[in-house]
């Protein structure tokens, strides 16, 4: 444990009794969200960042404490375990250097090196090494005995060279020697298939590709890889993109060599063909396979950052209030749906109509909306982004031109999994006889009143906000994406009275079953009066009470901080604060004048620290504070719905729907996203997108470049640029010089160009995974 603390402490710039506080708390089961805030004393105040990583990293190294402790069992029953290889295995820092260490002991399956060694065979392969210049025929004249199945001369040295192959195949310091030439130098070749040049065309731009590949960045690697695995693109790694004049000797063998001391002009042919065979069948085809794999791995996690990053953005997006909504799901030939929820979310109304074509029923679609709207004092529009969106949005303009009286405000949303909830078990059980696609003009209104509560509905990678989400690991996906929302829920806080289940079981300490538990019991006995009678909920014991009380309002009910943050092991902290005030506990909430005059250390004691009472006077002078931004809505340009109507130098307002590590797409209300890069999102050098937009966000672009017929479009945040008057075109070179070649989708993707030309082919391909 303590060299574990040691590890994560320095990791995540921390001391060590912090990390031992916050693995103790993870083992008693508290929750991430609950230790970082009602825990900071213990923890020295860590946050949930910082607690996410601690977790994994806890999961990690005691998974490699386990594998080491079997591994040195192993050795131990070989009898083989000396004090150098114990401390070795000690010292492994990563299951790849762990599992090097292991190679010669671990139990194999007959190999041809081990046939030779039982053959009786070593004492030549250590003479061949050794003795650089023995003549290898006439030392292994010495070893022919048919009886063990060395027949002759070449069979003695067949059997020689595999020992030795086998031998330097499992040196562990070979091996990360090796290893780390190839990660820094060794480039990774993509070429089409023979025959698939057609199937195949939406990789076009790696048909003829290669990159260092110690460059190459996720989504391009995932790119790759998928290519692969549709049959278009064959891999292969080049551990010499580029080959030192007069070396003969390849960089296996060179790297060999070194290794073992061995200058490769002074020894037998015999061992120089071993250290040939050795590079070629051992050493690159199990690290190729190794290193491919490393760089997928990083590769997902990399995406799975990103997507959480957006997912975080996203659900923790602008609320609109508890206003009354109506919602439009855009469609032609079906209709636009219609759904009324009041200020809760509740369905009040529904219908469909047809504006658009083949119908074209424009007044009375017209009339239908206005009175929905004035029957149920509506207050807000949702339109829906999908399919004959914009026009909707026209309709809409109409209806409030028309009605200036009703003052209603229309708002563009992503209608991004409304689909996935309307098909779930979770729609069917709260609308069991409401159209799937009623549902969906349901879940539209409602992500318009509280993104958060909605969008946990829907499973997290059908939200639309990632990439190549269906390439990466589903578990890793899902685990990742687990703790972003239940970090955003428990951000926010959420109403007892009011949430769904599914919003409840992402707040601290809470299951599926003890949330629709929690429901269960609100819908048989009203609602909650206070914090305390959740107690009486079925299965929610001691422990998950003080996981999740915090997190829980309860609004209006008989005590008034059951309404804020204040965890209620607390309640007797705030008691004492009111009463040495003459204050009762209703006058010091929100009692600006008086809290912003106390001093936390005059409330600290042994249980609640300086961290803890800052907090609670924080809480107290704005309970419930919303974390979440001020809303605000995005105005699309009137008479630019299509791609068509698109032109260079026209400057538009649109919603950043999600932003990748080259960039960010903009919905401009053209029914197709278009690509800022991330050369153009600032006058100043951007490292990460992340750090000028995040997902839901509005901003100003200018229209560099529009390809209608691959339906791309170039943006620019850097308002003064101008619109190149042509493309360029780019090719890519041959290869007949690999050290120098490059293709379009390299030469278009480097770190800062000058985001005039069209933005980069190869970032299509990403946009086409999401």
């Amino acid at each position: 444990m303590t060299a574990i603390s040691q590890i994560i402490a320095a990791e995540i710039a921390a001391n060590r009794p912090q990390i031992d506080a916050a693995i103790q708390l993870l083992d008693e089961g508290a929750t991430v969200p609950f230790i970082a805030r009602y825990r900071k004393e213990a923890t020295g105040g860590l946050d949930d960042g910082q607690l996410r990583t601690l977790e994994q990293r806890l999961t990690y190294l005691r998974e490699l404490d386990s594998r080491r402790d079997t591994i040195i069992a192993s050795i131990q029953e070989q009898e083989k375990l000396t004090p150098a290889l114990r401390q070795a295995i000690s010292d492994a820092a990563t299951k790849t250097e762990l599992e090097d260490l292991y190679l010669p002991y671990k139990p194999k399956r007959t190999t041809k090196g081990k046939i030779a060694i039982e053959a009786g065979l070593e004492p030549l392969a250590n003479k061949l090494l050794s003795d650089q210049h023995c003549d290898a025929d006439s030392a292994a004249a010495a070893f022919v005995n048919p009886e063990n199945g060395i027949a002759d001369v070449k069979a003695a040295l067949e059997g020689a060279k595999f020992i030795l192959m086998e031998r330097f195949a499992q040196d562990a310091k070979l091996l990360a020697k090796v290893r780390s030439h190839l990660q820094q130098n060794a480039t990774l070749d993509a070429n089409v298939v023979t025959g698939q040049e057609q199937a195949g065309s939406k990789f076009k731009d790696y048909f003829d590709y290669t990159e260092k590949l110690s460059k190459i960045p996720s989504h391009r690697a995932l790119a790759l890889f998928r290519g692969r695995n549709e049959g278009t693109l064959q891999l292969t790694l080049n551990p010499e993109p580029s080959v030192e004049e007069g070396r003969e000797a390849s960089i296996g063998e060179v790297l060999l060599a070194q290794h073992l001391e061995l200058t490769l002009t002074g020894i037998s042919r015999w061992l120089r063909t071993v250290l040939q065979w050795t590079w070629r069948i051992k050493l690159m085809m199990q690290l190729e396979n190794e290193l491919l794999s490393q760089l997928r791995e990083q590769a997902e996690e990399e995406a799975i950052n990103v997507f959480a990053k957006n997912l975080s953005d996203l659900l923790m997006a602008a609320p609109a209030g508890p206003k009354v909504t109506l919602a439009l799901d855009p469609g032609l030939r079906t209709g636009v749906k219609v759904a009324v929820v009041n200020q809760t979310g509740k369905l009040l109304d529904y219908d469909t109509i047809y504006p658009h074509a083949p119908k074209k029923q424009w007044q009375q679609s017209l009339a239908s909306l206005a009175q929905l709207c004035h029957k149920h004092q509506v207050n807000l529009i949702s339109i829906g982004n999908g399919t004959a969106s914009r026009e909707t949005d026209q309709l809409v303009a109409d209806l409030i031109k028309a009605k200036p009286e009703l003052k209603l405000t229309k708002i563009m949303v992503s209608e991004a999994g409304a689909s996935v909830y309307s098909a779930s078990e979770l729609a069917a059980n709260e609308f069991p006889n409401l159209d799937v696609s009623i549902r969906g003009a349901v879940s539209i209104a409602r992500r318009l009143q509280d993104p958060l509560a909605e969008l946990v509905k829907i499973e997290p990678k059908a939200i639309g906000v990632g990439q190549y989400q269906h390439d990466v690991s589903q578990h890793l996906l899902a685990k990742k994406l687990g703790g972003v929302v239940e970090d955003c829920v428990n951000a926010v806080g959420v109403d007892v009275n009011s949430a769904s289940a599914a919003l409840l079981t992402y707040v601290a300490g809470l299951n599926a079953t003890i949330a629709q538990n929690i429901v269960d019991y609100r819908d048989e006995n009203g609602i909650f009066v206070d914090r305390k009678q959740l107690k009486k909920v079925a299965r929610l014991g001691p422990k998950a009470f003080q996981q999740c009380a915090g997190f829980l309002r309860v609004n209006g009910g008989k005590n008034p901080l059951d309404s804020s943050a204040v965890h209620p092991e607390a309640y007797n902290l705030v008691k004492s604060m009111a009463s040495q005030l003459n204050l009762p506990i209703e006058k010091l909430i929100a009692n600006q004048a008086v809290l912003s005059q106390l001093q936390a250390k005059e409330y600290a004691n042994e249980e609640f620290g300086i961290p803890t009472v800052t907090d609670i006077i924080t809480e107290l002078n704005k309970p419930g504070r919303d974390p979440r931004p001020e809303f605000k809505t995005a105005h699309f340009k009137e008479g630019v719905e299509t791609l068509a109507d698109l032109k260079p130098e026209m400057v538009l307002e649109g919603v950043v729907t999600n932003v990748a590590n080259f960039g960010a797409f903009v919905d401009v209300g053209v029914h197709q996203d278009g690509l800022v890069h991330i050369s153009c999102l600032s006058d100043k050098f951007v490292s990460d997108p992340r750090e000028v937009v995040k997902a839901g966000e509005i901003v100003k672009v200018k229209v560099l470049e529009v390809d209608i017929q691959r339906k791309r479009v170039s943006l620019t945040m850097k308002l003064h640029d101008s619109a190149p008057s042509q493309t360029k075109p780019t090719t890519a070179r041959t290869k007949s010089k690999p050290a120098q070649r490059q293709t379009k989708a390299q030469s278009n993707a480097q770190p800062r160009n000058s985001g005039n030309s069209a933005f980069a082919d190869a970032f299509k391909n990403a946009k086409q995974g999401r």
